[in-house]
């Protein structure tokens, strides 16, 4: 098994158009994609490599505001999105544009590694514009003044700790059923707005089934 990347973060909005406004016209993020039916919609961002995504329907609320990284008593997993900029013209110019839409912005801070903006979406959804300015040669760097052992074992994963896997799953029960945004496929494909990847039409021609 190999991770090369983050697929998408999701949330969800009780104003999908704010949304919009904010991460395509504002941000300047790629609306990617999406799905509605039954009052029920699903979106996608795309900044680089990484998307966002969000859900919207009726009754959504919007979230109560967390500064980033604030503790909480509240039952939270989730604390920030951070999205990466190349340059240090690009981070004060996002600040400047941000600014100028009437949204808060704290910041640039330098965090060792990168320096970072702060600021939050129509949502209340805690987001961050990353710089980095440095690169880790030589993972995990870390500075903690009481060391976990954990850590001192390296940035890779290390075996023995889970079982192994000893049903794996055949090559033929390798499949999928449909689900929520389906439909986008055959959109994307009628509209000439993607295509589908090496890998996919290759199963399409080995196992009709799978294209239906």
């Amino acid at each position: 098994m190999a991770l090369t990347g983050i697929n998408h973060l999701a949330f969800i909005t009780h104003d999908l158009e704010a949304t919009i406004r904010f991460y395509r016209d504002l941000l300047g993020m790629t609306l990617e994609a999406g799905i509605g039916h039954d009052g029920y919609r699903h979106y996608f961002f795309r900044a680089g490599e990484a998307q966002i995504a969000f859900f919207a329907y009726e009754g959504a609320q919007p979230m109560k505001p967390k500064s980033h990284g604030a503790p909480s008593r509240e039952p939270l997993g989730f604390d920030h999105v951070s999205l990466t900029c190349e340059n240090r013209e690009d981070l004060f110019a996002a600040k400047d544009k941000l600014e100028a839409a009437g949204f808060d912005v704290s910041g640039a801070v330098d965090h060792g590694t990168i320096w970072s903006i702060y600021f939050f979406d129509p949502n209340n959804i805690p987001l961050e514009i990353s710089w980095d300015i440095m690169k880790i040669t030589q993972p995990p760097a870390v500075a903690d003044d009481q060391p976990l052992a954990i850590v001192a074992e390296g940035a890779g994963p290390q075996p023995g700790h889970w079982p192994a896997v000893t049903t794996p799953t055949p090559l033929a029960q390798m499949m999928a059923h449909a689900g929520n945004g389906y439909q986008m496929r055959d959109a994307a494909l009628e509209q000439k707005r993607g295509y589908y990847t090496p890998e996919y039409l290759a199963l399409m021609a080995e196992t009709p089934a799978a294209a239906e």
